[in-house]
């Protein structure tokens, strides 16, 4: 919702995407200094970077899916992000789902239909065609990939050393990819003279909250089951949509954010 309030008010979205890991990366600073940075193996930091960068990137895609999509409709979209993670998961990570599991992915797809219905081009392969829908699919992506590489930074450090790489790597992966348009370094300046502090510290909140106990989550469990409680976020985003974007159909979408929700709850019951 916050990052959809910024675009919407001017803010373009490499910037707000690069902002909230630039101040991310400061709050990380204090903790940091108690860490033997040194001690970590090659691996890690291998796959830090590759944290960063499909991490960077698939916020950037995020950011931008928000400032064309309707909120309600783009947030259940991310139900595809745990079969996603599942496979990726199967791939690297050697995890693979029960049979309760799978059918609990088959619902939360199967949910998504009611949710993409309400769009002008129904549940069909034109809605490809929505920059908004492109754009959030390559987030969805490129999300679920980072995921699996975030839980191999868990294996070889922790939770919370895992989100401090995190940010800092998404900042510098994010920087070069925001500046690399010259004409964002000017737009930075005025994004730090505007009046959206407010609102930055707001999504820096609940972006590092989101990312920390998302890291405790994929700890203690499967990445493409954890991905798949993201789905009870539905719920909120068809909420937020309605009440600050005045969003439609939202009966609907409901409907098919809690056939999503049944999926998740299906996964952790029989786990």
């Amino acid at each position: 919702m916050f990052q959809k309030l910024l675009t919407a008010s001017g803010s373009p979205p490499l910037l707000v995407n690069f902002n909230s890991y630039l101040l991310l990366s400061l709050f990380c600073l204090v903790p940091a200094v108690g860490i033997n940075w040194l001690e970590l193996p090659v691996e890690f930091w291998l796959y830090s970077v590759a944290v960063g960068l499909f991490g960077a990137l698939g916020n950037g895609f995020l950011v931008r899916a928000l400032q064309s999509g309707d909120l309600s409709v783009l947030g259940p979209i991310n139900a595809y992000k745990s079969v996603i993670g599942v496979l990726a998961g199967m791939v690297l990570l050697r995890e693979f789902p029960n049979i309760w599991g799978a059918l609990g992915i088959v619902l939360i797809v199967a949910g998504s239909y009611f949710v993409l219905d309400t769009t002008q081009e129904k549940f069909s392969w034109q809605i490809l065609k929505q920059a908004g829908i492109q754009f959030r699919i390559w987030a969805m992506v490129l999300a679920a990939i980072e995921a699996v590489f975030i839980k191999k930074t868990i294996l070889y450090s922790s939770p919370g050393i895992s989100f401090i790489s995190w940010c800092w790597f998404g900042a510098f992966f994010s920087a070069f990819i925001t500046f690399a348009t010259p004409a964002n370094r000017g737009l930075f300046r005025l994004e730090q003279a505007s009046d959206k502090l407010k609102k930055y510290l707001f999504l820096v909140i609940c972006i590092g909250v989101m990312q920390f106990t998302t890291n405790y989550a994929f700890e203690h469990m499967p990445v493409g089951y954890a991905l798949s409680l993201f789905q009870l976020s539905t719920l909120v985003s068809i909420g937020l949509g309605y009440r600050f974007f005045q969003e439609t159909d939202i009966l609907k979408k409901t409907v098919g954010a809690l056939i999503m929700v049944a999926g998740s709850v299906l996964i952790i019951l029989f786990k």
